[in-house]
């Protein structure tokens, strides 16, 4: 009798334990970091390759992975780094159907991308469709006995993270010859579609979400060796006014839709990053950060911004700069693996966010 009180007393204890462990991996595993991305070429690790089969080889890819992944740039990209930083796999895009890992989350995000027109591909409302559909065929998936997918609360927990609109701007600034006004006219229409991502995303589970505003595209070596120019357009730093100016009327934009948007759903965490000020400060004081001649570009071709639209990086014709690490811009367009690591580490600590949130502060407090 005492043997048979001893062995229950053994058991139940075994069990509670059994509780406690269960209990706390399952907390653990919904509140493991997720990300959710969408958004254009700052954020794309192979959506475009996936999608449309543009073949993006060497030189890209050069510093890091020493081969081609997608990847614009000759390294890792910014969301990279937070993967690094967050202890997860690099994000596979959505678009992939070769040995895709979804463990870390997924990235919609297509180079060429834009906010309008909708429904091309690959718009911000198309993304944001296919992350509808990767939810309702995860969540069926795994009530079908499969293993390893985001389940509801992880698809609750995860953030959301949205970087787009450079190409829509660029695009009205072309066509506008580039002149301020005709593009400021536009730009409510670029901020509403992110407006409406972020409502259907909230609609379908989302609640944490981290957005980013647009970088400074008048400093991009591209559009100096574009666009004639006299001392007159160009701002204290160097950087074409004009582009600047439509970057921060969008900026601003997207700030105050923020701002809404979190009056609307209170039960969400909705951050504006102000990516802006962390690249503008990259060209207004390259030496600080160990950039040289922060104008040129590092993959290309001609003096002084050694970008030429006849030999563009990994077209015939171009050359590598000495040391890529020196270079603030890869190709003329897309930043260079050091300066991405740097723009990373900086807003991951939460100075340049508003609220002022850290990265991993969605998952640990």
């Amino acid at each position: 009798m005492v043997m048979e009180i001893r062995m229950n007393a053994i058991w139940c204890w075994i069990n509670i334990l059994l509780l406690i462990s269960t209990l706390s991996n399952g907390v653990e595993s919904q509140r493991r970091p997720l990300l959710v991305n969408f958004g254009d070429s700052n954020s794309d690790t192979g959506g475009v390759l996936a999608g449309i089969g543009l073949p993006i080889g060497l030189p890209n890819g050069i510093t890091f992975f020493h081969r081609g992944t997608g990847r614009l740039g000759d390294g890792r990209l910014i969301i990279d780094f937070f993967c690094e930083h967050l202890k997860l796999s690099y994000l596979s895009p959505y678009l992939d159907s070769l040995s895709p890992n979804f463990s870390s989350g997924v990235n919609f995000a297509v180079s060429g991308a834009t906010l309008l027109p909708k429904f091309v591909p690959f718009a911000l409302s198309i993304q944001v469709r296919q992350f509808i559909h990767f939810k309702n065929r995860s969540l069926e998936l795994l009530s079908l006995g499969s293993r390893d997918l985001i389940n509801e609360e992880g698809f609750r927990s995860a953030l959301y993270m949205i970087d787009i609109g450079q190409n829509d701007l660029q695009v009205a600034l072309y066509a506008s010859n580039i002149t301020y006004r005709p593009v400021a006219k536009q730009i409510p229409s670029f901020v509403e579609e992110i407006r409406l991502a972020v409502q259907t995303i909230y609609q379908y589970g989302g609640r944490n979400f981290w957005i980013h505003n647009t970088g400074p595209l008048g400093c991009q070596p591209k559009e100096l060796a574009l666009h004639p120019h006299k001392s007159s357009d160009l701002d204290r730093v160097g950087c074409l006014r004009v582009h600047n100016r439509v970057a921060k009327t969008f900026n601003k934009g997207l700030r105050i839709l923020t701002e809404d948007l979190r009056l609307v759903y209170k039960d969400a965490v909705i951050v504006y990053v102000d990516v802006y000020s962390v690249k503008y400060s990259l060209f207004a004081n390259p030496e600080k950060y160990g950039f040289k001649n922060p104008f040129a570009a590092c993959c290309g071709r001609g003096a002084p911004y050694f970008y030429d639209r006849n030999a563009t990086c990994g077209q015939p014709g171009f050359s590598i700069c000495r040391n890529v690490s020196e270079s603030i811009v890869w190709d003329g367009v897309h930043y260079a693996e050091a300066s991405n690591h740097v723009v990373a580490k900086r807003i991951q600590k939460g100075h340049y966010s508003t609220p002022k949130i850290k990265l991993e502060q969605f998952w640990y407090s």
